[in-house]
């Protein structure tokens, strides 16, 4: 009987019972004079035991400023060390932090605001072309005409306080000295009371996906799903207090949040910020003067980083590990990346914001093949399993279908909105990603494509990811990405999106040529399209939705995207 494509993480190590405080008081304990976080840009280095009381401080300030057990706090701001503080901070004091995306605007803000109910925001000041303060001063008029702590407003009737990271005394909020200095008049044993009554089961963050549709979810994450997650990360990348992590990934997103700064804290290592915003020099700079073991990044990142003219200038012996994710991960580039950057134990994570983030790794161990065409097995203590999407029946191992998790990564909700909840989680609890790989016989995943991403070409069931992985042996090609496009005689047809390296030419007819007998005659693209860019999100993730709109626009098949298929 053929094996089932279904995996339970196996460990000897338990699961951590503990809140993100407490976690972070053992650590704290165990390593105090161990470089917590070293922030380049802001010229900060401290301690675990400075940032331990940096985190306390900032926690009893939160409580003077009346945030209670679960109120929402949002954090609007970039890689900065505050937004590090603001993590811990409201961890400790039960609050439930919410991140909110630096690249949004007014109108993107204003439904943050409202559909987690925010209580207290913290944004910081002005950064290239994003006014934070204008924007909130677009979405919340009043806060310009009330005192600093009693905001009132109908369209945020949760709204009371908001935070500036900074010493400019804006009308409505309190500056970041103001709002310190008000943690004096609460007693650390205030403090205490407050962390004793917390469960490691209780919810403490809210993390936005990116809504490819409809507004984006808030998926709710508790202290045992976070914790545990980081701590895991940790251990396939083989941490120990002797480790430093570069880390250019937003914070907002949970690579930064949890695969960098809690996959560090759990194991006493160190958060290196190069810049509040992806640098690649600034990135390659922290690397050697900080003498780095770890980075992370998405594909983009590393791409960029490789490809800088000053790449050689710097040292990356330090080196050794780090995650590429976010994305699908293109196998040149890491093999660039592993021999280049001296990352021979780099890893890949995979999973999504609902789930903690990660199911699935690859680790040290694993072989460089494994690491390169696989997102690894199961992680300890979860349940992974590939069903059929419209059976819903595991399928044999070697077969397409959708990845389905369960197991503690599990979010607890999308905040407010229980029919959407129920739709990614079922009865059972299976937490349904839409994402859809393949799980062979070792246990290893492949990542095919998403479930709405795969193209149904005359009945053909064709995965994007197969193609892409295919093309990106062409020496001309630098990265390409497949998308579906509709066609009144199949169905949909294919389109790939080809960025050439530079100051090399290629046509499509070369490029279909290319494919001719290597690949099935109905996943050869019948369009290409040649860019110099992707639209992709600010977390480095391919927008193949945007890349259909356009290229439905630009093909002129408007007329077949309006037909109606059963």
């Amino acid at each position: 009987m053929a094996m089932i494509s279904y995996a339970s993480g196996l460990s000897d190590v338990p699961l951590i019972g503990e809140t993100i405080g407490g976690m972070l008081e053992r650590i704290s304990a165990t390593y105090p004079d161990n470089e917590a976080l070293v922030a380049v840009d802001q010229n900060i280095r401290w301690t675990y035991s400075e940032f331990l009381s940096k985190v306390d401080e900032l926690a009893l300030s939160l409580m003077a400023l009346g945030v209670n057990k679960g109120d929402r706090v949002g954090i609007w701001a970039m890689n900065y060390a505050e937004w590090v503080l603001v993590q811990f901070a409201t961890a400790k004091c039960g609050a439930i932090m919410v991140n909110i995306n630096p690249a949004y605007r007014t109108f993107e803000l204003e439904y943050a605001l409202k559909q987690a109910e925010v209580h207290t925001l913290i944004l910081q000041g002005r950064f290239k072309t994003s006014d934070y303060v204008g924007m909130f001063y677009e979405a919340c008029p009043e806060a310009i005409e009330s005192r600093a702590g009693k905001i009132s407003t109908e369209k945020f009737p949760f709204l009371r306080n908001v935070v500036f990271m900074g010493d400019v005394p804006y009308n409505g909020m309190f500056t970041w000295d103001e709002f310190i200095s008000k943690g004096k008049n609460i007693s650390r044993e205030e403090l205490k009371e407050r962390e004793e009554s917390l469960s490691f089961d209780d919810p403490i963050n809210i993390q936005y996906t990116s809504g490819t549709t409809g507004y984006p979810k808030g998926v709710v994450l508790t202290h045992h799903s976070v914790v545990n997650n980081g701590f895991t990360i940790g251990e396939g990348m083989k941490f120990t207090e002797k480790d430093r992590l570069c880390i250019p990934v937003p914070f907002y997103h949970c690579f930064g949040m949890v695969l960098s700064n809690l996959a560090s804290v759990t194991h006493g290592s160190t958060m290196v910020l190069p810049a509040p915003a992806f640098d690649p020099e600034a990135v390659l700079k922290a690397i050697d003067n900080e003498k780095c073991t770890a980075v992370h990044g998405v594909p983009t990142m590393f791409i960029a980083e490789l490809k800088h003219p000053n790449f050689n200038k710097y040292k990356y012996d330090t080196l050794r590990t780090g995650i590429m994710a976010g994305s699908p991960c293109p196998i040149e580039y890491m093999r660039a990346v592993n021999e280049k950057m001296n990352m021979k134990d780099i890893v890949i994570v995979y999973g999504q914001t609902e789930t903690s983030p990660g199911v699935t790794m690859t680790t040290t161990n694993d072989p460089l093949e494994r690491r390169v065409t696989t997102v690894g097995r199961t992680f300890p203590h979860v349940e992974l399993k590939v069903v059929d999407p419209v059976t819903q029946k595991i399928v044999p191992r070697g077969e397409p279908g959708e990845i389905c998790a369960r197991g503690y990564v599990v979010m607890k909700c999308y905040y407010n909105n229980p029919s959407a909840t129920r739709q990614t989680i079922d009865s059972d609890h299976w937490n349904h990603t839409g994402d859809l790989g393949i799980m062979d016989e070792e246990g290893y995943v492949k990542i095919v494509g998403r479930l709405k991403e795969m193209v149904i070409r005359g009945g053909e069931n064709i995965y994007p990811r197969e193609i892409e992985e295919f093309l990106h042996t062409s020496p001309k090609i630098e990265d390409v990405y497949i998308t579906g496009v509709p066609d009144e005689k199949y169905g949909e047809e294919l389109i790939a999106w080809v960025k050439l390296h530079e100051g090399l030419k290629m046509t499509e007819e070369e490029l279909k040529e290319f494919c001719k007998g290597q690949i099935a005659r109905y996943k050869i693209p019948k369009y290409v399209k040649f860019v110099d860019s992707f639209p992709m999100t600010v977390s480095g993730k391919i927008k193949k939705g945007d890349m259909r709109e356009i290229s439905i626009a630009e093909l002129g098949l408007e007329t077949e995207a309006k037909i109606e298929t059963a």
